[in-house]
């Protein structure tokens, strides 16, 4: 029923993958170890029962929350769960382009109800992991992220899928997360060390508290472990 990608990519029609999975290529490196690490850290966050919907967000535009969540869907995905990634960033989508697929129809077109989300849903390269697309941008993100239907759609895929992570826009800028955070069984809010300050993650913590999300933790990204090393990564 899913819309499979083409095995033998061709550059004309065929968007190329942007090379932010470094789970995949690099699965036994310093920062990939991380990404395990927060898988571990998720599952265990609820003992008393599975976390299925989580939230990526971050305080501001550019602190890594789209990579972040990509490879923390490959992770989950390397250990055999049934993984569906929502790009819910409807006015900048990035997802399609990590994964490198079509971005024509998404989200937004089964929100809108133009399509059904098994037409929308487009497998990836790795190996248990979907992806359902942003869509074209609409005129009312918040909107159609608030709607009836949203939360329909959440239903329906809980049944298909293990793990179902979302991207939502940042945190300040516009309410979208906050609508989303609500909806979701966990919030993961990404901080980069390099460009945000305490007090922007403060407001944002305090607006998903504000929408009852449950804030799974804080990833810090960007972090440089020691002057006399030229590694990053994420813990």
């Amino acid at each position: 029923m899913l819309r499979k990608r083409n095995k033998e990519r061709k550059k004309k029609n065929v968007p190329k993958a942007g090379g932010r999975l470094i789970t995949v290529s690099d699965g036994k490196s310093l920062i990939s170890e991380q990404f395990r690490t927060m898988r571990t850290n998720i599952t265990f966050a609820a003992p008393d029962h599975d976390v299925q919907t989580i939230l990526v967000t971050s305080s501001i535009p550019g602190e890594g929350k789209s990579t972040t969540a990509a490879n923390l869907g490959v992770v989950f995905a390397q250990e055999e769960k049934r993984v569906l990634m929502i790009d819910a960033d409807l006015r900048k989508p990035t997802l399609h382009y990590a994964f490198g697929i079509f971005n024509v129809i998404g989200l937004s077109s089964v929100l809108t109800r133009k399509n059904a989300f098994y037409d929308a849903i487009q497998e990836t390269t790795v190996a248990g992991l979907n992806l359902l697309p942003s869509g074209p941008i609409p005129p009312n993100p918040a909107e159609l992220l608030a709607s009836k239907t949203m939360d329909a759609l959440f239903e329906e895929l809980k049944k298909l899928y293990d793990i179902i992570i979302v991207d939502a826009p940042p945190v300040l800028p516009v309410t979208d997360a906050q609508i989303l955070s609500n909806k979701c069984e966990g919030t993961l809010l990404i901080a980069n060390a390099g460009i945000v300050t305490k007090e922007v993650v403060i407001k944002a913590k305090s607006a998903l508290v504000g929408s009852q999300a449950r804030i799974m933790g804080v990833v810090l990204n960007n972090y440089k472990i020691a002057k006399n090393r030229k590694r990053y990564y994420q813990y």
